[in-house]
């Protein structure tokens, strides 16, 4: 089972990390990094890079996409290399799924239209825009596609997968092998909760 894990300049790391630790140690799981052209994709800091071992094009078949989020998805278009892949693939895929604004990406290659779907909350005006029918939860299934919202929901994404692909016994195993028990220690993960000074704070440090 090939699990075709996307890069592209300006990605964010955990965005695609998180999939990644949930589902790659899986047995029967072939997990690939591909982007635009193999080698060294830089994340959204300048500081961190993933190899990406495949072109787009060496994968034309995967049977599970996933696509991350990340301030280099602001520059994609219809025609972004990535946007093209996912167009030409998600036919034959078992799930094609997104973690944040990765889920932007899918709706510019027409797989959004009319589908409910979630990514960053600061962005789901902008998944709207693009035919996507936004909503605030944080992971969504809707038939072969699932997308997750802000960064650290692609770890529940991935959960998600692994009980769709292999059943909740191999997925909760995996929640325990990485000892995923989440226990905040501020509840302000999310604009419903945090206190708008922090909003503020934040929107101020990022455009």
């Amino acid at each position: 089972m090939q699990l075709a894990l996307v890069l592209y300049d300006r990605f964010t790391a955990l965005d695609i990390v998180g999939p990644f630790q949930v589902l790659a140690d899986i047995p029967g799981v072939e997990a690939v990094f591909v982007a635009e052209t193999a080698g060294p994709v830089t994340d959204h800091t300048g500081r961190l890079t993933i190899e990406a071992t495949a072109a787009l094009a060496e994968v034309p078949a995967p049977d599970i996409v996933v696509v991350p989020g990340g301030p280099g998805e602001r520059i994609a278009g219809p025609d972004h290399p990535v946007v093209a892949w996912l167009r030409a693939v998600h036919p034959t895929t078992t799930w094609t799924t997104s973690v944040c604004t990765g889920s932007i990406l899918l709706a510019l290659a027409g797989l959004l239209d009319g589908v409910e779907a979630t990514c960053h909350w600061r962005s789901l005006d902008r998944l709207g825009a693009l035919g996507a029918v936004p909503t605030g939860q944080r992971v969504v299934e809707r038939g072969r596609i699932i997308t997750a919202a802000g960064v650290s929901s692609g770890i529940d994404m991935g959960l998600v997968l692994a009980s769709r692909l292999f059943g909740d016994e191999v997925a909760q195993a995996v929640q325990l092998a990485i000892e995923y028990d989440p226990q905040p220690p501020f509840d302000a993960g999310s604009p419903a909760k945090a206190p708008a000074g922090v909003r503020a704070l934040l929107e101020s440090v990022v455009t």
